[in-house]
């Protein structure tokens, strides 16, 4: 294949070599001199796009230096990416590709702003967002060796544009990664808080330290080796699916507990207060749809399971009741249906309205004229009711 990659830079270099070593050709565009003898260097944007087969634009999305964290930032107000050269870059490429050409860009960006930015921008040829997992000084080996490839399109269909993209990516791999297709805003949201989920482990465990280090009698790296080995629900998939928050008798009160050792140590930061802030303001915000919702449908509201979790009769640090509360909150009322939290109608009431899931399987059977609003994703559309997705806005 021909391929064309516009920002041939630290990030660009290692990448199109690898693509040349797995022998298709590479024409390069950069602003600078490529320093490169596999890449063919072509000194326009037009040049280095006519006859490629692909082409990708690997340009920065920069900030000013004072947010790359090399310096404090938590003072300066928030701020997004600069877009302005991918915006330039896209629209000189765009002008000089046809339909039967595949444009790619690879760089960091916000979720939404693809679709937002972006794709007005591209009319002429056809465009896909593929934003790489890659670390620095191993650029070109996690280019071929990539844990996952994303591969973003218009309404993430894994046919056209992206399985396209798929087969090129299979010709030159060296492992055999996860492929995962999406809509150009899933594959933004997988980029970014990929790496911000590192970010928190590692806020995380430096947290442990200071903690070590203040309270004394504490080797940091025995609690986090334990940590790292706790393969059942920490480092693993579990607890990976949004739905409810936490609940029941140990994980809101160890984080509230938290919180005083956290003052007490002079810790100067909180990370157990923003995460209970968090539990409750996304609490709320459910609330708020399922008051939206009756407002919309009508009829009784009905809290599907009210105990902390399915199969048990617990209602210590239940979820599904501090969004009771703010929906009592806002002027309405829930009727609970908990077969072992709390008493049940009897079997010949039909009951219909508005159900909150917050157990993912229903304990009665509801009137056919019924809502149901299912924060876990997992009942299947029935002709006989209204399924929302909660968390699904596709």
């Amino acid at each position: 294949m021909n391929i064309g990659f516009i920002g041939v830079g630290k990030l660009g270099i290692p990448c199109a070599e690898e693509i040349v070593k797995k022998g298709h050709t590479v024409f390069g565009y950069d602003t600078a001199k490529i320093t490169s003898e596999l890449i063919i260097q072509k000194p326009t944007i037009k040049d280095a796009v006519t006859g490629a087969d692909i082409v990708f634009v690997a340009v920065p999305t920069p900030h000013h230096e004072d947010y790359d964290g090399r310096r404090p930032t938590s003072h300066l107000p928030p701020k997004d990416f600069n877009y302005d050269i991918v915006n330039d870059v896209l629209e000189e490429a765009d002008m000089h590709m046809t339909k039967d050409q595949l444009l790619v860009l690879i760089s960091t960006v916000l979720p939404g702003t693809t679709r937002r930015e972006f794709v007005p921008r591209v009319t002429h040829t056809r465009f896909v967002y593929n934003p790489y997992l890659i670390a620095m000084g191993t650029v070109g080996w996690d280019m071929i060796n990539p844990e996952m490839v994303m591969i973003g399109t218009d309404d993430g269909s894994e046919t056209g544009d992206a399985k396209q993209l798929k087969e090129f990516y299979q010709s030159i791999m060296e492992n055999d990664p996860r492929y995962v297709i999406g809509t150009y805003d899933e594959c933004e949201c997988i980029k970014v808080f990929y790496n911000t989920f590192i970010s928190t482990k590692l806020s995380f465990v430096n947290m442990i330290q200071d903690v070590a280090q203040r309270q004394g009698n504490i080797n940091v790296d025995v609690v986090t080796k334990a940590l790292a080995e706790s393969t059942q629900r920490i480092m693993s998939p579990a607890y990976m699916t949004a739905g409810m928050g936490d609940g029941g008798s140990c994980h809101p009160r160890d984080n509230i507990a938290l919180r005083y050792m956290a003052k007490e140590l002079n810790l100067e930061y909180d990370i157990f207060d923003n995460i209970m802030k968090a539990r409750e303001i996304q609490a709320k915000n459910l609330a708020k749809f399922v008051v939206e919702t009756k407002k919309k449908y009508g009829g009784s509201i009905f809290l599907n399971g009210i105990s902390y979790k399915p199969g048990v009769p617990y209602i210590d640090g239940s979820y599904a009741l501090l969004v009771d509360h703010y929906v009592k909150e806002l002027g309405h009322s829930m009727i609970y249906i908990d077969p072992l939290a709390s008493e049940m109608p009897s079997s010949q009431v039909s009951l219909g309205g508005i159900i909150l899931l917050a157990h993912p399987t229903p304990y009665l059977d509801y009137s056919t004229d019924s809502v149901f609003i299912d924060p876990w994703r997992k009942m299947k559309p029935d002709p006989k009711y209204l399924v929302i997705q909660y968390g699904n806005t596709r």
